[in-house]
């Protein structure tokens, strides 16, 4: 995800997501992730899959299974992420919907802040936590203009407002045309605590002032 010179509008904080509970949220799920991939992210056209049902306990969105997954904490929201490998050490802003169904990037003005979808799942919490933040803007890099650097078994942790920190391990990070985002496997939820740290990637496309893909590192909670 970038700011102009990308495609992105400034977000604005969303509401208290202690407004809505489990069930709204995976009801929201039903309705959202149709809008997710196509309008955060890019230039898509067309409709997208809808998601499949939830994998069964102790796999991933992927249908993987691990031992070693922590377990679940209760839903708080996040404070502070903390990717050592890659100098960041950023604080949280919500992210909502907005009034045409896309989800809100984090304000370009702040090259230091990421995003959580604050109707999503927490980091921490069982589900798919969804933390996004800018590449670049027209001045500077951002927050996650290293983000290519993670790989397979990187940690980075989530600080959150009940005191407590998730530490994950990153499954995967993989690039994907923002033509061919595989919305149903990055959003979709997860019977395990999972996150997804997304940003843009590739070439920036300058009649369409975005980037022409978007990187997502996969990981999970231990």
């Amino acid at each position: 995800m970038a700011a102009e010179p990308s495609s992105s509008p400034s977000g604005e904080p969303g509401p208290d997501p202690g407004a809505a509970g489990r069930g709204g949220r995976l009801v929201l799920w039903g309705v959202a992730i149709l809008f997710l991939a196509v309008s955060v992210f890019g230039g898509h056209h067309g409709t997208l899959p809808a998601p499949r049902a939830t994998p069964a306990s102790g796999a991933s969105s992927t249908g993987r299974s691990d031992p070693r997954v922590g377990a679940a904490l209760p839903r708080s929201a996040p404070t502070r992420l903390l990717i050592p490998k890659i100098g960041v050490d950023a604080p949280f802003t919500q992210l909502s919907l907005a009034a045409t169904g896309q989800l809100e990037p984090p304000p370009a003005a702040d090259t230091n802040l990421v995003g959580w979808y604050a109707k999503g799942a927490a980091p921490g919490e069982k589900g798919t936590a969804i933390i996004a933040g800018h590449v670049d803007t027209k001045i500077s890099a951002a927050v996650f203009v290293d983000l290519d650097r993670l790989t397979t078994g990187d940690r980075f942790s989530v600080e959150r407002a009940d005191g407590r920190t998730a530490n994950f391990v990153v499954d995967s990070a993989e690039t994907f045309a923002k033509d061919d985002f595989p919305s149903e496997r990055v959003y979709a939820d997860a019977a395990r605590p999972e996150a997804r740290l997304i940003t843009c990637a590739g070439d920036y496309d300058h009649t369409a002032k975005d980037y022409t893909d978007n990187l997502v590192v996969f990981a999970h909670l231990v």
